[in-house]
């Protein structure tokens, strides 16, 4: 039997983006609907609050005012928020965040936010940037309807077969793949001079590689590749390339935060002698 799709509402201005997350979505198990961001859209929300299970907000879209009534009404949503990785907080500490050239990367993001969202109990006390708590009401029964429909237990989240790597098409393998590949350079590009950015952009591959369990093996050649890259170009440039060394910080942060992950997707009545290994080393978990 098919899991219940999850309803999206769609803050998003630009019609091309809008057009490009629906492609994204298409086929899965998220039905997205529109708000129109420019038309009081809180209202919209509060008066469907029991439709929606997540929010796609194009960064931008709201005033900050709007964004700190989302939390006044307790309508914080699981968010994935589209938009550069600048380090900034659009909604709520759990939100995730994807840049518009990763989105094929959205379905795993989406994924990502109603996972922190319920692990971080944003549903049961709402806190808006402002630092301002506002008590649920009790009709607002989001973190059950989420838990039924995404199988959470606990701090565990059943990820979804069909969407690993190794199970999709060829052409969305090599999207995929690319497209962590612009997220992992994003991270480089500000691993040292940005640190709240290149945590965001730490957030979005962890969270992708995660939910698509994307081998340990192709995230170190993922590093490497570009690595390399950038050690290829500085020496055209005439430019010194030994600092590069030090961005294998970069490479165990992602693997000390996916270790972090596969841990808490161990429920901690589980027997871990009893999980398969894969060939790679990481425990398959549906």
């Amino acid at each position: 039997m098919p899991e219940p799709a999850l309803t999206i509402a769609s803050l998003i201005r630009d019609p091309r983006l809008q057009q490009a997350c629906s492609h994204w979505l298409v086929g899965g198990r998220c039905r997205m609907v529109w708000v129109d961001p420019t038309s009081n859209p809180l209202v919209e929300l509060e008066q469907r609050r029991e439709e929606f299970d997540a929010v796609l907000l194009e960064q931008g879209a709201l005033s900050p005012e709007d964004c700190r009534a989302f939390g006044d009404l307790g309508l914080l949503l699981p968010a994935v928020v589209i938009g550069g990785v600048g380090g900034q907080i659009e909604l709520h500490q759990a939100e995730v965040h994807l840049p518009p050239d990763q989105l094929e990367q959205l379905s795993y993001s989406l994924d990502a936010a109603v996972s922190r969202y319920l692990r971080e109990g944003l549903a049961g006390s709402e806190s808006s940037p402002a630092g301002q708590s506002t008590e649920t009401p009790d009709r607002w029964k989001l973190a059950n309807r989420l838990k039924g429909r995404v199988g959470f237990v606990g701090v565990f989240y059943k990820r979804d077969p069909a969407r690993f790597l190794r199970n999709l098409r060829e052409q969305e393998r090599e999207e995929l793949i690319h497209s962590l590949e612009r997220t992992y350079r994003d991270l480089l590009l500000s691993y040292f001079r940005d640190p709240a950015a290149a945590n965001q952009a730490l957030e979005s591959f962890v969270n992708t590689a995660f939910f698509s369990d994307l081998p340990i093996t192709k995230t170190v050649e993922i590093h490497m590749n570009l690595i390399d890259g950038f050690s290829k170009q500085l020496k055209l440039e005439g430019h010194k390339n030994d600092f590069l060394q030090d961005y294998r910080l970069a490479l165990l942060d992602v693997m000390a935060h996916l270790c972090e992950m596969y841990r808490r997707s161990i429920p901690a009545d589980a027997p871990l002698t009893g999980l398969p290994v894969q060939a790679f080393g990481q425990p398959t978990m549906a």
